[in-house]
């Protein structure tokens, strides 16, 4: 059977679905949207920023929980000029840094609360309302009519993100609609997604993760989406039989609070999932067993960025070989492992991940200098490092900024993590280096425990397991490890706050 085209826009996209299909399902109101309405609110809401003086490149900021006006205001932003998603939780100064940085001409907020980020707004750029009006089709409100807003060409920015910024300042992300087209077709072909799917978005609509694979992947199939507004353990299997969910995709975080409140046996509400998928963080090769083993169908861990528009690797579905503690081979995206000195790594050997596609960025907005170090011969250096079987599996070993250099050996923080998680009483850990006068850094690592334990017989563990040198001499004992707002550790981000601290607890 011969594959349809690609859709070049987002627009396009959105057409490729019969317009009585059920689109979006909002379970909280049981609200069910079909393509033909969401397709007419897109392009209304994208006439109303046409009329609001947004044109091509204008940056919409948008500040919106997850539901169907994030959906109808990012699709209509990207056609009428570039959807900017930000956090609605971020602060006043976040939001200022945000609006500054990506020149806003138009921040959108629901009709209550958001006030840290109407503040920022104010003296920057307008602020619009969006809100479902009451026929619950998501509109601008007090938006004026009569525009609409020209077609995208495949290569105008449709959407900017910026990276996590936990090496340095946040970079800016420029997202072209063929970039996203494209990697929502290789997440969709990688599922054997179709129509008959139906898939819940659990990850929050202003993170790719969420808009590409939940969202776009969905909507280029014809498949049905489910939105609640926020993620919740303890409706999350109700949501999933209610709505006869047949896969999902989250970060770690969310699978280990989803299984823990997974009663004695299989979910009702997994009764109809045909897999699981996991991507944005390591997935412990223990918790993906314990998925698999609750839930009965199999556990797909992935690996995306940003700047790839999300996808890059994926474990496949049956009958192809799932390896737990890889990531898989490379989903339309060409991987490749760089050497220290600048060479191409056989298989079985370390090096950095670099990657190829046209889903991937050309480069950084405005950013020469982090171009110039990220870009090789065509080929985009991830930061990470990691190693490709003979099969082209990746497996994941760190990023090459978190590295531990203890005296000229070389670790890798994701080995020591395995080993403290191996420990019955350790639920989660985070090894990092920490300065040290004699040896440059010496290995650390916070742990959260599942059961009370001493740090003493959690160090004897790993002297067990790990040659010395590569030991933690310090583990600090946390209530919790901080995350970013999609469930992602920044490694360096919790080195600095514990480091060399003078407490084996904290």
């Amino acid at each position: 059977m011969t594959e349809p085209p690609t859709p070049a826009t987002l627009i396009e996209l959105l057409h490729t679905a019969p317009g009585g299909a059920t689109a979006v399902i909002l379970p909280e109101s049981n609200a069910q949207v079909t393509y033909a309405a969401l397709r007419e609110e897109v392009l209304g809401m994208a006439g109303a920023f046409a009329a609001a003086g947004i044109g091509r490149g204008d940056r919409v900021a948008i500040a919106l929980p997850n539901g169907l006006p994030a959906i109808v205001s990012f699709l209509a932003a990207a056609a009428a000029g570039t959807a900017a998603p930000l956090n609605p939780a971020y602060r006043f100064e976040e939001f200022s840094f945000y609006l500054e940085d990506t020149a806003a001409k138009l921040l959108v907020v629901p009709a209550e609360g958001a006030e840290e980020a109407r503040r920022a707004a104010t003296g920057r750029c307008p602020v619009a309302i969006a809100e479902m009006d009451s026929g619950g089709r998501s509109v601008i409100r007090e938006a004026r009519g009569g525009r609409t807003a020209p077609a995208p060409a495949p290569e105008d920015v449709a959407l900017v993100l910026h990276t996590s910024g936990s090496t340095g300042r946040p970079k800016r992300v420029p997202l072209a609609h063929v970039n996203l087209c494209v990697s929502a077709r290789n997440v969709a072909q990688t599922y054997r997604l179709d129509a008959g799917d139906v898939s819940l978005c659990v990850m929050p609509l202003f993170h790719v993760h969420g808009l590409v694979a939940s969202t776009l992947a969905t909507l280029l199939t014809g498949g049905a989406l489910v939105v609640p507004a926020r993620f919740n353990p303890l409706s999350f299997w109700r949501t999933l039989r209610d709505w006869r969910v047949s896969w999902y995709s989250a970060v770690p975080t969310i699978h280990q609070l989803a299984i823990a409140r997974a009663a004695a046996g299989r979910p009702e509400g997994a009764k109809t999932l045909r897999f699981v998928r996991s991507c944005s963080a390591a997935l412990p090769v223990d918790l993906g067993r314990r998925i698999e083993e609750t839930l009965g169908v199999p556990v797909l861990e992935a690996y995306g960025m940003t700047e790839a528009a999300h996808q890059m690797a994926s474990n496949p579905l049956p009958p192809g070989a799932r390896r737990l503690g890889t990531v898989g081979p490379g989903t339309g995206v060409e991987i490749a492992i760089l050497g220290e000195q600048g060479g191409w790594m056989p298989a079985g050997a370390a090096g950095e991940v670099v990657i190829r596609g046209p889903n991937v960025i050309r480069g950084y907005e405005n950013n020469p200098e982090a171009n110039a170090g990220s870009f090789v011969a065509g080929w985009f250096r991830t930061g990470d490092q990691g190693v490709l079987d003979a099969d082209g599996y990746l497996r994941l070993t760190g990023r090459l900024k978190e590295m531990i250099n203890r005296g000229g050996e070389k670790i890798s923080p994701v080995e020591i993590d395995d080993v403290l998680r191996a420990h019955p009483a350790v639920a989660e850990a985070v090894a990092f280096g920490a300065p040290h006068a004699g040896w440059g850094e010496e290995v650390e690592a916070v742990v959260v425990l599942r059961e009370p334990a001493e740090a003493a017989d959690i160090l004897a563990h790993c002297r067990r397991a790990l040659a010395d040198f590569k030991c933690p001499k310090k583990i600090h004992i946390a209530a919790e490890i901080p995350r970013t707002a999609t469930g992602k550790i920044q490694r360096l981000n919790v080195a600095r706050v514990y480091a060399g601290g003078a407490d084996a607890r904290s």
